[in-house]
């Protein structure tokens, strides 16, 4: 748990330290024997704009002589969203880190995460002139988790770690960004996405599409399983905001990735739709659908009854989401 803490208070400091809230620097010739020069002044401006939003969603349930029956339980949300953003002339770069973590305690068993998420995104971009909606982009992403997930009940012994998986994608490609609505757009035609299994178990077992390990007949390990994949291929995304009604938001970012080198049309889907509701300054709803499809990424389960878990195909992931919580936004 150490690496993962160490990480999250180290992306805080670094996305904060990167830009203060609309600074503007300019060069001023204080000489006055010397005629100045005003004409490159705009071009001296240097243009970064912040937000910053922490908040909590928590519920609860307790029950006292109810003869319905039930067990006390409290659930609760952290996360944390940063955003920087540059502009300036005809070149812009965004960066922006999301972090989430939820946990559920409920009497009689031990606290279960609900919710992990490491999430890092950047992208950089120019374009030929200023009537132009498209850019020529780079992007780089990261994403992975902070802590152990495990399949419920058993707690011994773990599907998922920091770093296992890890995902970076980095490519280049060309976005377009609407003037009015808050809309983009990135085509990327060479895109690497690399899959981090830093845990060497879970790599011998060929978990999140690395190569597993080669054993003999006995089960013995010949050669280890790689703990790094990389993949080459054709990325699309997209990030739509709108506000649909007063205080009401909709917030939509899709994500589809396709290998050219290993069955070019199987598409990774990434997908997010959210409805915040805002309901004073500092309390918000939400509710919202998180749908992924990875071909490489397996699933264990007990198929048998035998109390191992054997590893099944991919299938589509699920999670939905319902929440009233306080955000400081600032």
């Amino acid at each position: 748990m150490k690496l993962p803490i160490l990480l999250f208070f180290c992306c805080i400091f670094f996305l904060n330290s990167m830009a203060s809230e609309k600074r503007y620097l300019a060069v001023k010739d204080t000489t006055s024997t010397i005629t100045k020069d005003t004409t490159n002044t705009d071009s001296m401006m240097i243009y970064w704009t912040e937000k910053n939003t922490f908040g909590v969603n928590l519920s609860e349930v307790a029950f006292v002589n109810w003869n319905s029956g039930g067990n006390n339980s409290v659930s609760a949300l952290f996360y944390a969203n940063f955003q920087r953003n540059f502009e300036r002339d005809l070149t812009m770069w965004r960066n922006t880190a999301s972090l989430r973590y939820g946990i559920n305690a409920q009497e009689g068993r031990e606290i279960r995460k609900t919710e992990d998420e490491l999430r890092l995104n950047s992208s950089f971009g120019f374009r030929t002139d200023s009537t132009s909606n498209w850019y020529y982009s780079g992007k780089f992403s990261f994403n992975s988790q902070f802590s152990n997930g495990y399949k419920y009940p058993d707690t011994e012994v773990a599907i998922s770690r920091f770093m296992a998986p890890g995902y970076t994608f980095l490519g280049v490609g060309t976005e377009f960004s609407h003037p009015e609505e808050d809309l983009t757009i990135y085509l990327s035609p060479i895109t690497f996405k690399s899959t981090f299994v830093l845990d060497q178990r879970l790599a011998n077992e060929g978990m999140f599409g690395v190569e597993a390990a080669v054993t003999d007949e006995l089960g013995n390990i010949l050669r280890e399983g790689e703990n790094v994949r990389t993949e080459f291929g054709f990325l699309v995304t997209s990030d739509f905001r709108k506000e649909v009604y007063e205080n009401i938001d909709l917030s939509n970012q899709l994500s589809l990735y396709s290998d050219y080198l290993n069955k070019f049309g199987n598409i990774d889907v990434d997908w997010q739709l959210t409805v915040n509701m805002q309901v004073n300054d500092f309390v918000k709803a939400n509710i919202g659908s998180h749908i992924r499809y990875d071909d490489d990424v397996k699933f264990k389960e007990d198929t048998n009854g035998d109390g191992k878990l054997e590893t099944s195909g991919p299938r589509i992931q699920l999670k939905q989401m319902l929440g009233v919580g306080v955000v400081y936004e600032f």
